[in-house]
Order: C-alpha cells, then sequence, then structure tokens
C-alpha cells in the first residue's frame, strides 16, 4: 500500500518489520516475503546494490509448490516478484544479460502458475525491462500482451502500465504524436488508481517523447515535475536518466531567456550530464553511467575535447562484460572508434 503510494520510507520501515519477526519466528515463508518487499522498495529508491541481495535471497527461498498459496495471499507469486524485480536492479548495475535471463525465468513461472495477475505481471516487467534496454519493438510486443491480460481480467494498475509502454514504443517508431498521447493518458489512468509508485518515470518517458516532437520547453517541464517528486518521495531509480534528458532537451532547446546570462545551455547541459553521472556513480548503476557519459561524450565531442572525450567514455565502456549485442553498448563503442578517430585526425594535423 505504501509502495504504491511512493512513501518508500514507511514501506522500507514495515518490511525491515517484517524481516526481524521472520528472521526470529525462522519461517522461509515470511523471509522470502520480507526479501521481496524490501528487495522492489529498494529498487525504486536507487539502492540496487541492497535491492539486488535481498531480491537473491528471495529467489533462494522460493519453491513453486511451497509458495503457491502467496497469489491467494498477497495478489500475486512473491518468487516472480523477485525474479522480476531482480532484473530491474540488474540492468541499472550493469548486467542487461542476467537481467534478461531473471525476466524470462519470471515469464517461464507465469505461464507455469496460469493465474491472471501474474500472466500480466511478468510481461509488465519484461516490457520495462526491454525499455531500458531501448528495444521498442519488444516492449511493445509485452505491452500489447499486458494490455489484452489486463483488460479481460480487470487489472486497471497494470493497463496504464501497459498503455505507457506501448507509447514509448510507438515514439520510437516514428509515431511520435500517437504515442505521447498514449503515454499521457496512461498516466492519467494509472493515478487515477491512487498509485504514485513510478511516476517520475513515467513523466520522464513523456518528457522524452515531447524532446522527439520539439516541444523541448514542455518536456522541460515535465522533468522538473518528475525531480520534484524525486526530491518529494525519494523515487531515486530514474533519477540520473531524468537529468541526462533535462541535459539532452537543453541542448535542443533554442529558447534561451530561462537561463541566467552567464549560463549557456551548453554549459547548463553539461552541469546535468555530470550530475547524472554522479548520481550513477553513488547508486552503483553502471548503465546510467555510460549512458550520461555517452552524451557527455558527444558535448565535449562538439566542443573540439575528443581526446578527454574518448577518455571518460572508454573507462565506464571497458568496466562492462555482457550486453555488447544492447543498443547502449552498441552506440556506445561506435562512438569511441568516432572519438578515436577524431583524436588520430588532430594529432596527425
Amino acid at each position: 500500500f505504501y509502495e504504491l503510494r511512493a512513501e518508500y520510507q514507511t514501506a522500507l520501515e514495515f518490511g525491515e518489520q517484517l524481516l526481524t519477526l521472520a528472521q526470529h519466528l525462522e519461517d522461509p515463508s515470511l523471509l522470502l516475503v520480507a526479501h521481496d518487499v524490501l528487495g522492489d522498495t529498494s529498487v525504486w529508491l536507487g539502492e540496487f546494490v541492497a535491492a539486488r541481495e535481498h531480491l537473491e535471497q528471495g529467489i533462494a527461498l522460493y519453491d513453486t509448490r511451497q509458495h503457491r498459496s502467496h497469489i491467494f495471499l498477497y495478489g500475486y507469486d512473491s518468487g516472480m516478484a523477485c525474479l522480476c524485480f531482480a532484473a530491474e536492479a540488474l540492468w541499472p548495475l550493469g548486467y542487461p544479460d542476467q537481467a534478461l535471463k531473471r525476466i524470462d525465468e519470471a515469464l517461464i513461472l507465469a505461464r507455469e502458475l496460469s493465474q491472471p495477475m501474474g500472466l500480466a505481471f511478468a510481461p509488465t516487467f519484461a516490457a520495462w525491462l526491454h525499455q531500458l534496454r531501448g528495444e521498442r519493438q519488444a516492449a511493445q510486443e509485452r505491452a500489447e500482451t499486458v494490455i489484452a491480460i489486463s483488460a479481460e481480467h480487470g487489472i486497471p494498475f497494470l493497463l496504464a502500465w501497459g498503455m505507457i509502454l506501448r507509447g514509448w514504443a510507438l515514439v520510437g517508431q516514428g509515431k511520435v504524436k500517437e504515442g505521447a498521447a498514449q503515454i499521457r493518458q496512461g498516466i492519467d489512468a494509472y493515478r487515477a488508481t491512487g498509485a504514485e509508485l513510478g511516476v517520475s518515470w513515467f513523466l520522464g518517458l513523456l518528457a522524452e517523447a515531447y524532446g522527439e516532437a520539439g516541444q523541448t520547453q514542455e518536456g522541460l517541464a515535465l522533468l522538473a515535475e518528475a525531480l520534484e517528486m524525486v526530491d518529494k518521495t525519494g523515487e531515486c531509480f530514474y533519477e540520473a536518466e531524468l537529468y541526462r534528458l533535462k541535459g539532452e532537451l537543453l541542448l535542443k532547446s533554442e529558447v534561451r531567456n530561462p537561463l541566467p546570462t552567464s549560463r549557456t545551455p551548453q554549459s547548463e547541459a553539461e552541469a546535468c550530464f555530470r550530475q547524472a553521472i554522479e548520481i550513477a556513480r553513488r547508486q552503483s548503476a553502471k548503465s546510467w553511467e555510460l549512458r550520461a557519459a555517452m552524451s557527455l561524450s558527444r558535448l565535449w565531442q562538439q566542443q573540439g575535447k575528443a581526446d578527454q572525450a574518448r577518455q571518460m567514455l572508454a573507462d565506464i565502456y571497458d568496466w562492462f562484460t555482457e550486453g555488447f549485442e544492447t543498443a547502449d553498448l552498441k552506440e556506445a563503442k561506435a562512438l569511441l572508434v568516432e572519438l578515436e578517430h577524431r583524436t588520430d585526425h588532430a594529432l596527425t594535423e
């Protein structure tokens, strides 16, 4: 209840009480639920290392036959939730392939349990992961499944998520106006349920869509609203990306008046990119750091600082050990090659 209202500290306190009680009772079933609660909440707080630890402990405790009753007690399967949220913790931590493996396991479990909530829940998280991995078509396919099952069984909460993620996918296919309208419609339907969890992320997706449509001021206003929510609720899952998107929209914007005379859009954008990198490093969020480093590298490249840009980007790119077929890592590699060429060319001259 508190997590869905984005009252994360209260949710965390209850989770810690539950963990203490479960440990005292030495009850594996309650331990599973406690680790799920603490793991889920930690993902939204941007505490990805702690989230991964709790969720992996939950996965280790889970037994399909023994814990089948959780569906009826809590409305969803605790083991499936641990698998799903583990994926959303693993991606920011820089493990996109391991994240995909966890989602695949959740989808298999959903089919095995064959319960409506699970059949909608797992594809929702699959669509979410594909959104993070930049895979528009796969995100849309999963979102369509979520929408169909949620509509059939009356699950408005997940139906709204499906609409938002389908809208994001459509934006990437060039259907910007239609996609943005779906994201907005989904956010309105979602908040109508009373939920606030994840809204800073959803607003970020809508701001990105407005940026694609050339409506940079509207996009920047949405990002300001999203960052205000981050400050209010502590929902830091998407915080680094919100600052990166703010920097990108500032570069796209031709409106100079909102900025102080001493600050140019480029200097303001650079500050945003640096802040995104700082947040990502604090969270051990290598995937967010890579994305922000690419944005800053492109800016430095335009400013004639190709060697500095290449060194910074190479440092984070070289950390990765998997996910080299994902959009971000392919893009980073291509940018590194381009920066290397620029550096060599500059040295030759």
